[in-house]
């Protein structure tokens, strides 16, 4: 007798026990059951037997039977099936029944295990035959063998062990069933007692009945483990990369790039060109195409060393900002894993003239991560550069594949950073800076940089080196010349154009600038890198994993992992439009062996959370006794806001944090949500006279229903009449024709994250005398409040009519006489207020296509249904149709 567990069978409604033996007999095995427990198994009385053969299975019944069990008794179900047999039994959820039932799918999975997967499990490289295993190359999806030197770190380990495979289920941050999972449930530990009136959660019949889950987690540890003994078993050999920017104003190629890019007698291993300011263009600024990509890609191409042949593994360009990675054509096929990435910082954290393009990849065995960023300009603004250079390492994230964790610009073994920076010198007087340069003075004015002040200070790119500067600085040139800027702001020169990187064994062996070339107001940099690339040797990469498969095997069957974490309740009180939260915990890995976690999807749903909430990390790797910190993160965007204005949705969640092999944790969130006006319909706001948040949410509850069911009701705050359009455009409106008519780069430049904090307060808590805060932000509010509304200015039922008539200025008029009372009214408002706007041109900068293209991507935002599916000619029929109310002279 190898093992034993008591239960009961289920059976015509009742529950009769039984006891549940595993018994060997001759070498084979076979599971007895009995009503009676005895020493003897021989002499057990009404006992059925159940062959453990290829007939033989055991189940889960369902998933809710088998995840939610009597807080009391602590029960859970299986059905045992063999040769035209068929029982259902509940059995005690605790290790006893766990032992048993491991034992019994040890016994079924050793007869059923065919010999070809034996093999590959005690022999994974096939070292017993004559050639390796034929692996996919996951770059190009050929067969690659190990024996010509193409073998991959990150190739399918399953391929290599011949695990399981299961469909996944559609979920974004983990590979794990999702769990069914009551409201409101309170989380217990092992070892806590389950509190009345609480469901508790099994664990193991998940344990069980998971094996292709399995599959994934012990591929993932084989993954983790490989990484932390990765020094055993590669080789460093250094590539030489060449890390070029340059920012062209806008200018079209007019010279040979040779200077630049053939600066050097011998050929580089790896291009990395950034571009920015490739397109100022309006068209370029809202992500129309631009001609002079091609153009510079040209140019470039034609510009490649002559005594090597290149491929190029990306391109990507966002508005003026354009990165292009080339590399050796003998190198292609170690290059894997390529993905890039773009973040716009611009007005409305969107806008593409500022942010970042990125792309990643993994050169042999060595990850990649090259940033290419235009930042903040004016000389005063070196907060805001710091700023964007948050925003895009939190922003710029790789999904590397499907149903795998994203990739962060920090998980990167190399990464480098390169482009207008736009960090000044703190010294107002060109001549004197003009006349240090001329001294060679060079390192007296570096200690009036921005980026080294900020370096220092630890406030934007602390752990990032640059080498030292002994060139001129970049900017500002007259085009086309080597003189200073003469024109009527003389600007003061400044190093604007960077190369950093953060990694190992990366040294520098040139930091230059190419006076040659005169096309931009800008000069063209170049960084010479020897950078060390891990490179895997099969030998003692074969050994490696092998030693690793052995001692997991050996973990596996003596030891089960097990989390500690520091609290599983959180509160986030007052939450705000677009106002971060953030809540830390710490979870412990106080097992005996290495332990995946991660966040997995509730039952039915998609995501692991609701839109609003993210955990970072959401899965990750822990040793015995190793703890990392979770930040748990609410933020309600556009996209969430109005079914929290509207009570629809609260702030409240439950996170089901699961342990592989073990057992899940439930995290409580809860807090209270403050409404604003952002996010809230216009027939709302136009009944409202009082604030938002001085209105009863019974009230916006109403409010809401009445504007969806085309009902009545009571006025909040206000007699009967409603207000013809809401107090909130007309405040953001009437400051801005007040005090921003003209205003500089009005609409183009972002405004501070602080100060739209106050105006959107302000505008939620009262009916102010004034707008807080600069006119860039102020106008950057009121582009906010119109993406944030549920229907746009211009209803979604009229969106595709709008754009068949574009061209028909008396049709055009004639649908939007059709809109709802307040729709006409705005829109007919923020007409007439851009109008007077483009009557400052001159001093404000502004002109008719470029508003045209900027509030049409707002009034007349596609249909859900649509999204995605617009062409460029839809867009620019969009444009159009606004581009004729704002050149018309009036909107009647």
């Amino acid at each position: 007798m190898l093992k034993t567990v008591n239960g009961s069978e289920l059976k015509d409604g009742l529950k009769v026990p039984r006891v549940l033996y595993l018994i060997e007999n001759k070498g084979e095995y076979e599971l007895f059951i009995s009503a009676t427990s005895e020493a003897n198994v021989g002499t057990i009385a009404c006992q059925t037997v159940i062959p453990i053969n290829n007939q033989f299975q055991i189940i889960q019944e369902a998933e809710e039977a088998l995840l939610i069990d009597d807080p009391f008794t602590r029960l859970c179900r299986i059905r045992i099936q063999g040769d035209q047999t068929n029982y259902l039994f509940e059995l005690p959820d605790d290790e006893y029944c766990l032992s048993f039932l491991t034992e019994v799918k040890k016994v079924q999975q050793a007869l059923t295990k065919s010999i070809g997967a034996e093999k590959v499990i005690k022999d994974p490289f096939g070292m017993e035959s004559a050639s390796w295993p034929q692996m996919l190359d996951p770059l190009h999806g050929k067969p690659s063998g190990a024996v010509n030197s193409e073998f991959r770190f990150d190739d399918d380990f399953s391929d290599i062990l011949n695990l399981e495979k299961k469909n996944q289920q559609n979920q974004t941050a983990s590979s794990f069933t999702p769990v069914a999972v009551p409201p409101r449930i309170e989380p217990t530990t092992e070892k806590e007692a389950p509190r009345n009136g609480q469901p508790r959660v099994s664990n193991t019949m998940r344990k069980l009945f998971e094996p292709s889950n399995q599959s994934g987690a012990r591929e993932g540890l084989i993954k983790h483990y490989l990484a932390r003994r990765e020094r055993e078993y590669v080789n460093i050999q250094n590539f030489r990369f060449f890390i070029g920017t340059w920012n062209v104003n806008g200018q079209s190629p007019d010279t040979s790039l040779d200077p630049w890019l053939r600066a050097d007698p011998q050929p580089p291993d790896v291009y990395c060109l950034g571009f920015q300011e490739l397109d100022l263009s309006t068209e370029a600024f809202f992500y129309f195409d631009s001609y002079k990509e091609q153009e510079w890609l040209t140019a470039v191409e034609r510009s490649l060393h002559h005594k090597s042949k290149y491929y190029r593994i990306k391109l990507i360009r966002l508005v003026g900002m354009m990165m292009i990675v080339f590399v050796k054509k003998e190198h292609e096929k170690y290059i894997r894993d390529v993905e890039a990435e773009t973040v716009g910082t611009g007005i409305m954290g969107k806008m593409g003239n500022k942010g970042g393009v990125a792309v990643r990849f993994v050169f042999h065995n060595t990850s990649f991560c090259i940033v290419n960023s235009h930042l903040a300009a004016h000389v005063e603004d070196f907060e805001r550069r710091n700023q964007d250079y948050k925003d895009i390492c939190a922003r710029m994230i790789f999904q590397v594949a499907q149903n795998q964790p994203s990739i962060s610009i920090s998980k990167h073994d190399v990464v480098i950073w390169l482009g207008d920076l736009n960090y000044r010198l703190c010294l107002p007087d060109a001549s004197e800076v003009k006349a240090l340069i001329e001294k060679q003075d060079l390192k007296k004015l570096l200690e009036y940089d921005q980026l080294n002040i900020q370096r220092k200070t630890k406030k934007a790119f602390a752990d990032f080196n640059e080498g030292e500067i002994h060139f001129r600085p970049t900017y500002k040139y007259d085009t086309k010349s080597d003189r200073w800027d003469s024109s009527g702001k003389c600007r003061v020169p400044a190093w604007c154009d960077r190369v950093l990187w953060r990694g190992e064994s990366v040294h520098q062996k040139s930091y230059r600038s190419h006076m040659e070339l005169r096309t931009s107001d800008h000069k063209p940099v170049s960084s010479l890198l020897d950078i060390g690339v891990k490179i895997v040797d099969e030998q003692r990469y074969k050994k490696v994993f092998e030693d690793i498969v052995r001692v997991m095997d050996r973990m596996e069957n003596e030891f089960l992992p097990s989390l500690c974490l520091s609290r599983r309740d959180f509160a986030f009180e007052d939450v705000k439009f677009r106002q971060l939260q953030r809540e830390k915990f710490q979870i412990t890995n106080d097992g005996q062996v290495p332990c995946h976690f991660s966040f997995i999807p509730k039952l039915n749903d998609s995501h692991y959370s609701k839109q609003w909430l993210r955990a970072e990390p959401c899965e990750g790797y822990l040793e015995p006794n190793e703890s990392v910190d979770i930040s748990l993160e609410v933020y309600v965007s556009k996209d969430t806001v109005t079914l929290l204005n509207s009570a629809e949705d609260k702030i409240e969640d439950i996170l089901v944090l699961h342990l592989d092999r073990g057992k899940d944790y439930f995290l409580t969130i809860g807090g209270n949500y403050l409404p604003s006006c952002f996010g809230t319909s216009l027939e709302s706001l136009c009944r409202m006279k009082k604030p938002i948040r001085e209105v009863p949410i019974t009230k916006l509850i109403d409010l809401e229903k009445s504007r969806l069911e085309l009902v009545t009701v009571d006025n909040a705050g206000t007699d009967n009449r409603p207000l013809q359009i809401p107090k909130e455009i007309w405040l953001l409106v009437d400051h801005l024709f007040k005090n921003a008519s003209r205003q500089e780069d009005l609409f183009q430049t972002p405004g501070t994250q602080g100060e739209l904090q106050q105006i959107f307060d302000c505008l939620d808590t009262s009916i102010p005398q004034t707008i807080p805060g600069s006119n860039h932000s102020v106008a950057e509010a009121l582009l906010i409040f119109l993406e944030a509304l549920p229907e746009p200015v211009i209803c979604y039922e009229l969106h595709v009519r709008c754009l068949e008539t574009s061209f028909d200025s008396r049709s055009c008029r004639q649908l939007i006489s059709q809109l709802p009372r307040c729709h006409r009214n705005v829109f007919k408002y923020l007409m007439a207020f851009l109008r007077e706007l483009l009557k400052h041109s001159e001093e404000n900068k502004l002109d008719a296509k470029m508003l045209a293209t900027l509030f049409a991507s707002l009034l007349l935002r596609p249909p859900p249904n649509l999204v995605g599916r617009q062409t460029q000619n839809d867009r620019q029929r969009a444009v159009g149709f606004i581009y004729g109310f704002l050149t018309s002279g009036d909107d009647d």
